[in-house]
């Protein structure tokens, strides 16, 4: 699968990432012409001086790229015995498949309740919008097992979002943004597949929200201060 600029964007900001979620270690104060403003919602937020966001009525939406963590499914089945408990590769790209198209529906949707209205091709009113939920891990997956096991966890797991803005003709960089959760509630409850599903989708629909609420502050804002 060719790794798109959302990807590449979210890996390059990991390297400053600390292991705690929600914390940056001595992030950059400028990215790819980016400037580091102040969030009290994400992680990390960067825009371009000058940018001027209150022409666009309209946003053009590349499909979220789903992506789990590196190492999870290594690290997950090395702690079963059995291997009906394992998860396999087949299992993981499903669960992607399903993700790319839960996310761009949450995500599709949102920026269509705040009134922008969804366009296929750029224009001078368009804004494209680039999203991925990266670096997944779930914690305890519902998997079928042949010895008696108890998926009870404090967390369904725990994603890293990316989001970045462009205009859509010109293609030029106006924003980027990185932040890092837990999905779940926080309480030691028992995990099975519809609820880890329902904890995720509650975690990215939680973005979205933010992501189209910050788009209507900085449109509020514009041009930015340099």
């Amino acid at each position: 699968m060719k790794r798109s600029t959302a990807a590449m964007a979210v890996l390059a900001m990991l390297a400053f990432a600390n292991p705690g979620v929600g914390q940056a270690k001595d992030p950059p104060a400028s990215w790819d012409g980016l400037v580091q403003v102040p969030s009290k919602q994400l992680t990390l937020v960067y825009l371009q001086p000058g940018a001027d966001f209150r022409g666009y009525s309209k946003v053009m939406i590349e499909p979220t790229e789903v992506a789990f963590h590196k190492n999870w499914r290594k690290d997950y089945n090395s702690t079963r015995r059995d291997l009906s408990g394992k998860v396999s590769e087949s299992e993981v790209q499903r669960a992607v498949a399903k993700g790319i198209e839960a996310a761009t529906d949450i995500f599709t949707q949102e920026w269509q309740k705040s009134g922008y209205a969804i366009a296929t091709a750029p224009g001078p009113d368009v804004l494209l919008v680039r999203t991925g939920i990266l670096n997944i891990s779930v914690t305890s997956p519902d998997r079928p097992s042949s010895v008696r096991s108890f998926g009870f966890a404090n967390e369904a797991g725990r994603a890293t979002l990316v989001v970045e803005v462009r205009d859509s003709l010109t293609g030029a960089l106006l924003g980027r943004a990185v932040d890092q959760e837990i999905a779940g509630d926080n309480t030691v409850g028992w995990r099975t597949s519809v609820s880890n599903r329902s904890d995720f989708r509650d975690l990215v629909a939680q973005w979205a929200r933010i992501s189209v609420n910050g788009m209507s502050q900085l449109k509020a804002l514009s041009p930015v201060a340099p």
